[in-house]
């Protein structure tokens, strides 16, 4: 089946998370908060970036978003 382009930009990544906190991301999805695991993690990195970058004084999302 061909890909869409979203989703031939999208990186697997294997990630260790302690059981309790998978826990509760399952909760948020089965919740209805998110649709998946993926989409609760993507935002959740999306939030990092944007509190760092604001915390720094940087454009950080500008600059994922142009590839640099």
């Amino acid at each position: 089946m061909p890909r869409t382009k979203a989703q031939e930009k999208m990186v697997l990544l294997s990630v260790h998370l302690p059981k309790q906190l998978l826990e509760e991301l399952d909760r948020l999805v089965a919740d209805g908060v998110f649709p998946s695991r993926s989409e609760a993690i993507r935002t959740a990195v999306w939030e990092l970036i944007r509190r760092e970058s604001q915390r720094r004084g940087e454009d950080l999302q500008g600059q994922i978003m142009t590839g640099r």
